[in-house]
């Protein structure tokens, strides 16, 4: 996979004749009946608004980084994927074959189930946050002197509300069972600290740090699904595991660059952003592709 950065992104896709299903941040989806066509943009969002500048290749990255964790873990529970091979699709999308090559796929539909799945293996972000306020993350007792970024013992399992705007908000387990159903919830729980603990060790692999992800499933006929993205620099957390060093915040293959350079500006994280500068979009193309050619690597 070659992403030539210089590219101009593409911050929306436009496919006359095909019916529109939602846009949402980064992904723009169509209907195709019992089928959804996934679209990853080059669009970006950092502190929940979508930036006026896009991130060349992004979507490539993102859409290769899901099918190979598709592929390599869906052993644990089907995923929604039917095929990212633009050649297989129906003929109606061939004419939009240059905003669908290397960042599609056409999936299953299922019912979404209204939860994100999140599972820690290390206390950064917002459970930092919530272990320093409580000795716990999401209501989960923790032993008391954990430092920043420290492994935790054992992953844990903290679900969140999916906010189509602003912040997803941290949920318990039970207030999960209420929203999907104590079978359903008790599987995703289950489901997700598997995949999280495969990929961590694979990701360890070839030196890179998988602190935390998110997951979402959905259900067809009756069993759960594994839908959307899987274990991208979206979704997840990736440090590199050489310069991994806890009591401190931890450098990561995502939009760390991007976050830094806004926080230097006078803006107030409110729409609209403001454009990138090439150096920032030029550093961020490159953490999405090493992270991605590291842990497609073959080692272990």
């Amino acid at each position: 996979m070659k992403i030539d950065p210089n590219a101009p992104p593409l911050l929306r896709t436009d496919l006359p004749g095909v019916t529109p299903f939602k846009r949402g941040k980064v992904r723009d989806v169509y209907d195709l009946g019992d089928r959804l066509l996934v679209v990853a943009t080059d669009r970006l969002s950092a502190f929940d608004v979508v930036l006026p500048t896009g991130i060349p290749g992004k979507g490539i990255v993102l859409t290769q980084m899901s099918l190979f964790w598709f592929e390599r873990l869906g052993h644990i529970v089907p995923h929604h994927v039917i095929t990212a091979n633009v050649d297989e699709y129906d003929p109606e999308l061939q004419p939009h074959r240059a905003q669908l090559e290397g960042r599609s796929m056409i999936v299953r539909k299922t019912e979404v189930l209204p939860v994100e799945c999140v599972v820690r293996g290390y206390l950064a972000g917002s459970g930092w946050k919530d272990y320093q306020a409580t000795g716990a993350v999401c209501g989960i007792p923790l032993p008391s002197g954990l430092k920043q970024s420290g492994r935790l013992e054992r992953p844990i399992f903290t679900p969140a509300t999916k906010a189509e705007t602003g912040h997803d908000e941290n949920i318990s387990f039970e207030t999960m069972e209420t929203s999907v159903g104590a079978t359903h919830a008790a599987e995703a729980r289950r489901i997700s600290l598997e995949i999280y603990t495969q990929a961590r060790e694979h990701a360890e692999a070839r030196g890179i740090i998988l602190a935390d992800t998110k997951f979402e499933f959905g259900t067809r006929d009756g069993s759960l699904m594994w839908v959307d993205e899987a274990l991208t620099p979206d979704s997840s957390r990736f440090w590199p595991g050489d310069d991994y060093e806890p009591g401190r915040s931890q450098p990561s293959f995502d939009k760390q660059y991007v976050r830094d350079y806004l926080e230097t500006l006078d803006w107030n994280k409110q729409p609209p952003g403001p454009e990138l500068p090439p150096d920032v979009v030029a550093r961020t193309v490159g953490k999405y592709m090493e992270a991605f050619e590291r842990l497609r690597g073959e080692a272990g």
